[in-house]
């Protein structure tokens, strides 16, 4: 299911501004790939360009290759949301829809994609669920609304929603951020049983946490003031945080600068 990402000389552009600029690197599948850096320096803007979300910003358009194995995503006649349904998103703050049940949100998706037999969508809902490790706290109240669940439940409740459609690329804008220490915790131990199944990219501004998560880093940078984001290196998430290539990368995790 997981599959290898391959990105080369990718830049990002909001109208004329351009954001990124010659990015280039291979995600592994099944694996944690996270991207660290100061705010501002390009990373979720990035994140958004590997299912194609960048463009559903007026004005906001891309250069440059992104593989998902073979397929080139922004190649001619690539349907973006077709993108979407293969590389799935959990946004920074828990966004269930409002007016849904828990089980409504799980089979929002799959009802899209013409899903409709109850016995398939219970099979699915309560497999997503087990893989969100939200099962055991939500079976007895599916019908309930999904808003009605504590924070860390309605960010887990999203990752349910997420892999129902069985994506193969998972990717993650700071997942954690508004969530509480056991919370964030819960999260990171469903991260990491969901990288044996899917490719999973995450921003974070907890080093610590890439560090505890992740395989492999990339650690961003801006080029200069004014200047559009760029990624400095990327590597084991071992030799980042302990001998990292790049000064710029040992300064940001020591805490000179960002």
């Amino acid at each position: 299911m997981a599959k290898r990402i391959e990105v080369s000389g990718l830049n990002a552009y909001y109208g004329k501004t351009r954001a990124i600029e010659d990015i280039s690197m291979t995600i592994e599948p099944r694996s944690v790939t996270a991207f660290i850096g100061p705010s501002g320096c390009g990373k979720s803007t990035f994140l958004r360009t590997l299912n194609r979300m960048h463009e559903v910003i007026p004005s906001a358009r891309v250069e440059g290759k992104v593989l998902l194995d073979e397929l080139d995503l922004y190649g001619p006649g690539v349907d973006p949301v077709a993108v979407r349904r293969v590389i799935g998103m959990v946004f920074q703050r828990p966004n269930p829809f409002p007016t849904m049940s828990i089980y409504e949100n799980v089979v929002a998706g799959l009802k899209l994609n013409g899903v409709r037999r109850k016995g398939q969508l219970d099979e699915i809902v309560e497999k997503s669920l087990r893989g969100a490790n939200l099962w055991n706290e939500v079976k007895d109240r599916l019908g309930r609304p999904g808003a009605g669940l504590s924070g860390g439940q309605q960010q887990r409740l999203c990752i349910a929603r997420a892999i129902a459609v069985e994506p193969q690329v998972l990717l993650m804008d700071e997942p954690c951020s508004a969530l509480d220490p056991i919370s964030t915790l819960a999260i990171e131990d469903l991260i990491a049983n969901l990288k044996d199944q899917y490719t999973i990219v995450i921003v974070t501004h907890n080093m610590q946490q890439a560090a505890r998560v992740s395989d492999r880093t990339a650690f961003f940078n801006l080029a200069g003031p004014g200047k559009p984001g760029r990624m400095v290196e990327i590597d084991e998430t071992n030799k980042i945080f302990t001998n990292p290539s790049e000064k710029a990368t040992e300064d940001y995790i020591t805490g000179r600068f960002g």
